[in-house]
């Protein structure tokens, strides 16, 4: 959620084409949105009130999410998919929704020839909080929005205040508890450069779902995460950046889709993506 997890790094790279000859070109955005929304069946008979809607809406979920990301480089614009697996429970407490996040896994996409991995257990070192959503009704049809609730990966301290810049801190801790600070990201650039990017995150994220008549809830991430490098193997990855998400929500999509209480391994989640997600993004 992430959400979610929201690892962003490549911009950190832009530099290294200069010593590359032959740079791929980048490619452009795929159509939006991503995915359309289910078609809700004639007879289903949506929830009549908030209280219903709270109702039909509580219950455990298979968690995807993609976030698009945009920045620039010698070799062009550099945009970017980070999508995330996890789980999402809505329990009712005290008459309203709460909404609590487990994230498994987190993949990236680039429209250049960068390749990047996040270890599962960085991801999964994310916890967000448990936030209250507001369930309402809006032009017929019923809506979730989860409000951004700060959380902190990589270093310590109030995540309600914004991120430390000084890659010194003292606070910056080893959650993936690789022995390397902050969380750690592995990169190969052009097939030819390896090394490794140390993160600290403030991950800034709220959701706005709709109900559909499968049960499912779809719709949009709006991510303003903050990022601080705190390190890299190379110094040419050494490189401060904070990316924004790319303007259009289409290319940003949170579906949820309602699976058993029993089902809550990441392995068992990660191996039935196929049948319980839509195909990844591609450039």
């Amino acid at each position: 959620m992430c959400v979610c997890c929201r690892v962003w790094t490549l911009i950190a790279m832009v530099s290294v084409c200069f010593l590359i000859p032959a740079c791929s070109t980048p490619a452009p955005w795929p159509a939006s949105p991503l995915y359309e929304p289910p078609t809700n069946d004639p007879n289903w008979a949506a929830p009549a009130d908030k209280e219903a809607a709270i109702v039909a809406m509580a219950g455990h979920y298979a968690h995807f999410d993609v976030v698009a990301y945009d920045g620039e480089t010698p070799n062009g614009p550099l945009s970017t998919f980070v999508i995330s697996y996890g789980f999402t429970d809505l329990v009712i407490e005290g008459g309203e929704l709460v909404e609590v996040d487990r994230f498994c896994h987190a993949e990236y996409k680039a429209n250049q020839n960068f390749v990047t991995s996040f270890p599962d257990e960085a991801t999964q070192a994310i916890q967000p909080r448990s936030a209250v959503v507001d369930v309402y009704q809006e032009n017929g049809v019923w809506k979730l929005r989860r409000p951004a609730t700060p959380t902190l990966i990589g270093i310590d301290g109030d995540p309600d205040q914004p991120l430390s810049m000084d890659p010194d801190d003292p606070l910056i801790n080893d959650d993936d508890r690789d022995g390397k600070p902050g969380v750690t990201v592995f990169v190969k650039l052009f097939g030819l450069i390896e090394g490794e990017i140390y993160l600290a995150r403030r991950e800034i994220f709220q959701n706005d779902m709709t109900l559909y008549s499968d049960g499912s809830l779809r719709g949009a991430v709006v991510d303003d995460s903050e990022q601080l490098v705190v390190g890299a193997s190379l110094d040419i990855l050494n490189t401060p950046n904070n990316p924004d998400q790319w303007g259009d929500l289409g290319l940003s999509p949170i579906i949820l889709i309602p699976i058993p209480a029993d089902m809550d391994s990441c392995e068992a989640l990660m191996a039935m993506r196929d049948s319980l997600f839509p195909p990844k993004p591609e450039f």
